[in-house]
C-alpha cells in the first residue's frame, strides 16, 4: 500500500486537498489529529501536548491503514509537528524524531502559500513573512530527507489535478483509481 502525505504551512488547503484526493481515488484519508485535539483542549497547548498530538496522529493513521487497500492519504505527518515544535519551543521530543525516522511514506505533496489565508481560531501565523518562512522549512525538510515530493500550487482545481498527476507519475496510479 502506498501512503501519500499532504504537508505544508497553515491555511494552505491541506485538509481540502486530502479529502478531494481520497474521494477521487476512493481511498481512506487520515485527518489532522491536532485539530481534534486542540478543539477539546480549552487552554493554550504546551510542548507536552505536541507529543500527545503526535501519538494521536499515528494512532489515527494506523486505524486508517487497516481500512486501506492500495492507497492512503495523510493530512500531515510528524514532520509538521517537528517543524512546529522546533519553531515554538526550540526542541522536539525524541519519540517524535524516532517515529519520523521509522515510518515510511511514498510521496509528499507540499501545499504552497499561494492561496489566501483563512482565519481560524486554531491557526497562529497569518503574517506573510512567517508563511514563507514555514514553507521554506518544509522545502528544506523534504529536500534533506530524500523522500519523494512535489510542490502543489494554484487554485483548488489546479491543485487537485496536479496532485493526481503527481500520484500517477510517482506511484504508477491510474488517475481515476
Amino acid at each position: 500500500m502506498d501512503k501519500v502525505v499532504i504537508i505544508g504551512p497553515e491555511s494552505t488547503g491541506k485538509s481540502s486537498l486530502s479529502a478531494a484526493l481520497a474521494a477521487h481515488f476512493r481511498a481512506p484519508w487520515v485527518p489532522e489529529y491536532a485539530r481534534e485535539y486542540l478543539q477539546q483542549l480549552h487552554q493554550p497547548y504546551t510542548y507536552e501536548d505536541l507529543l500527545q498530538i503526535a501519538r494521536g496522529q499515528l494512532a489515527s493513521e494506523d486505524q486508517q491503514v487497516a481500512k486501506a487497500d492500495e492507497l492512503l492519504f495523510c493530512d500531515t505527518d510528524l514532520r509538521v509537528i517537528r517543524i512546529w515544535s522546533d519553531y515554538k519551543y526550540g526542541k522536539t521530543h525524541p519519540w517524535i524524531q524516532e517515529q519520523i525516522e521509522e515510518r515510511a511514506y511514498d510521496l509528499y505533496l507540499l501545499t504552497d502559500i499561494d492561496i489566501p489565508w483563512q482565519e481560524d481560531p486554531l491557526r497562529e501565523h497569518p503574517d506573510p513573512i512567517l508563511r514563507k518562512y514555514f514553507l521554506e522549512q518544509y522545502e528544506r525538510e523534504l529536500a534533506a530527507s530524500g523522500v519523494s515530493w512535489v510542490k502543489i500550487s494554484g487554485t483548488p482545481t489546479v491543485r487537485l489535478e496536479a496532485a493526481v498527476q503527481a500520484i500517477r507519475a510517482k506511484l504508477g496510479r491510474s488517475p481515476h483509481r
